[in-house]
């Protein structure tokens, strides 16, 4: 079984010390990093948010994605896609089993609206389950959080990869706002509980 998160994500160094090859992903990288709009977040938010920007992110995409727009995660013959044609507009034999509705949001994190179906398929919520496992056991395993971020992934196509290094930028933006992102999981849960008390 492949892992879904590959261990780490920051020890992936770029291809082609002398820059061939890259342009084009230097500049949709800079193109999308123009768009972005970093918040400082806690780590519950920048967990969350990295494991389902990832869980789409590792999906077939072939296309370029656009900020603010919805497209469609299908689920068939063991491989994730993502697509442009929502579930009315094509019969499940051809698209596979429809996900969700997922939309790249202006700081280049993903959001992902669960279908009914697929919330009512224990298939699926055990895949969806066993992803999460896996990335919980890998962020927890880092001793700083900036060295889980997606900053370049060979294995993903063009645009995932593309989109991997924005979010990877956008986030460890937003830990470095708030102090974690030189801190261990457990650290940054710490000092989200204190802070939390502290509001109190």
């Amino acid at each position: 079984m492949t892992k879904f998160y590959p261990t780490p994500y920051a020890k992936h160094g770029l291809p082609n010390p002398q820059g061939k090859g890259l342009s084009p992903i230097l500049d949709s990288l800079s193109e999308y990093k123009r768009l972005s709009a970093a918040a400082p977040k806690h780590i519950t938010q920048v967990s969350t948010e990295l494991f389902t920007s990832l869980f789409i992110l590792e999906s077939q995409i072939r296309f370029k994605p656009v900020v603010e727009r919805s497209y469609w995660l299908y689920y068939k013959n063991g491989s994730w896609q993502l697509s442009m044609i929502s579930p009315e507009q094509w019969h499940s034999a051809q698209s596979g089993e429809y996900f969700g509705e997922c939309r790249l949001l202006r700081d280049l994190t993903w959001s992902l609206a669960l279908s009914d179906n697929a919330a009512q398929n224990a298939e699926l919520m055990a895949l969806l389950d066993q992803r999460r496992q896996d990335f919980e056991q890998q962020l927890n395993s880092v001793e700083q959080l900036q060295a889980s971020l997606p900053v370049y992934v060979d294995s993903f196509s063009f645009y995932s990869r593309v989109l991997a290094s924005g979010l990877a930028y956008s986030l460890g933006s937003s830990m470095q706002q708030t102090g974690i992102a030189s801190l261990n999981h457990a650290q940054a849960l710490q000092q989200q509980t204190l802070a939390l008390v502290n509001l109190e």
